[in-house]
């Protein structure tokens, strides 16, 4: 069933897709997709090509535009536009605090978020493509961890594929996650520099913001327990185009003076609590380092256990010198899933999901090198959430694939430029072909 309605300059339809738990297991459990078509109201009785935009993450429903703003602008010059929930997130079958205790205890739960993957995302859309094009390759566009998905799509069933567009989104393809982090603390560190650079004053603020919370309990108002390590999980925002301002923005005025000496001010509260807490996306939490897991070796934690090679980010011993306070970046944390309520009641399956030991592969180096499907991928040189190195590696083992390697913008240009992004990367698929 679908529901058509409008926005202005667009016609938006709601579909619903039924597909298998298991791919494997066609005739066994299966689970609903939603995703959301898009077509300029001017255009919406014609017979136009696709664009499947797969969201980054893992673990985010599709944006909720309204409109067109940004890069789906340019999308809708010339394609209707799907924006798809991927398994587990938005509307598509959510996976959540709330819903997975409907598999049964952690030990089922972890089996089912096994399918939730890039395999699986990428086996959904080759299902309900042939629906909603009568069999046609589409187009894809994939932000982030969507591009993880294309190249997975590239390696497992390029003959749905039209064309490729990735941004930010070329992932190691033989690298364990402990490879990836060990490259990304490094890159974490430069991003703290720089901003420390632009913003000197937020030395002091965020070290007298760690010194209070090393010496006091503060839970916020949601139930997070906001510990030093929390705080330093805000370094996420550095990887924006206006990251580092809002940080800087929200470490501004943390203390107001109370009769007990100063405390962190409920507005500050409020803010950290909507950055820390994985409420609206504990999928990410959960699947994160496994969206790494190739073979045999667990990834344990891999974030965790990388960060103890890397001492500057020990706020303790920070705090005892004189050196600034080291923000982290994307990564995830066991103490997560006791700090947030959100993710309290997933811990044992969380772990369980770390000690996994057998994940199917994603990426196909031999079918990688012969690829002919037209591809074109922009590499931010400064990009916070995926390293440069691997990501040149991959796009010198995709044949044909055309990078377009800047610094002009940051790991959200999507976002902020996207009509620009988008046009350049489509010049470059047809170039190529």
């Amino acid at each position: 069933m679908s529901a058509t309605y409008r926005q202005p300059g667009v016609v938006l339809t709601d579909h619903t897709f039924t597909v298998p738990l298991d791919h494997a297991d066609p005739a066994g459990e299966t689970i609903d997709l939603y995703a959301r078509e898009v077509v300029a109201s001017a255009k919406a009785d014609r017979d136009l090509p696709w664009l499947l935009y797969l969201q980054g993450g893992p673990g985010f429903g599709a944006n909720r535009l309204v409109g067109r703003p940004g890069w789906l602008d340019r999308a809708l010059d010339e394609y209707r536009v799907l924006l798809l929930d991927q398994r587990g997130t938005g509307h598509s079958t959510p996976a959540t605090r709330q819903t997975l205790p409907l598999r049964g205890g952690p030990a089922e739960q972890a089996a089912y978020l096994g399918h939730f993957r890039a395999d699986s995302i990428v086996r959904d859309c080759e299902a309900i493509r042939p629906r909603l094009t009568g069999g046609a390759p589409w187009t894809v566009l994939g932000q982030s961890f969507g591009g993880f998905c294309t190249v997975t799509y590239l390696s497992t069933a390029p003959e749905g594929l039209a064309a490729a567009v990735i941004t930010g989104g070329l992932p190691a393809l033989d690298a364990h996650a402990d490879d990836v982090y060990r490259a990304a603390y490094p890159r974490v560190a430069r991003k703290v520099a720089a901003h420390y650079r632009r913003y000197p004053q937020d030395v002091e603020r965020a070290r007298r913001i760690a010194d209070h919370l090393l010496t006091h309990e503060v839970t916020l108002p949601n139930g997070y327990r906001f510990t030093v390590e929390a705080f330093q999980s805000l370094g996420i925002l550095l990887g924006t185009g206006d990251g580092s301002h809002r940080l800087h923005f929200l470490l501004e005025h943390a203390f107001v003076p109370t009769p007990a000496g100063p405390r962190l001010s409920d507005a500050f509260q409020e803010e950290v609590q909507t950055q820390l807490s994985y409420a609206g996306h504990p999928l990410y939490a959960l699947v994160h380092e496994a969206t790494y897991g190739q073979g045999d070796r667990p990834t344990n934690w891999s974030a965790e256990r990388v960060r103890v090679e890397f001492p500057q980010f020990d706020a303790a011993k920070s705090l005892a010198g004189e050196g600034p306070l080291f923000f982290t970046g994307e990564t995830i944390h066991p103490w997560m899933f006791d700090a947030d309520p959100a993710l309290r009641p997933l811990r044992e399956t969380a772990d369980l999901l770390a000690a996994r030991a057998d994940w199917p592969r994603l990426y196909d180096r031999a079918r990688l090198a012969e690829n002919d499907v037209p591809v074109a991928a922009a590499i931010y040189h400064d990009d916070l959430y995926v390293d440069t190195a691997h990501s040149l590696a991959t796009a010198a083992a995709i044949r044909g694939l055309r990078p377009w390697i800047t610094n002009e913008y940051e790991h959200d240009a999507v976002r902020t430029a996207g009509p620009h992004v988008l046009t350049h990367l489509l010049t470059l698929t047809r170039d190529e072909a």
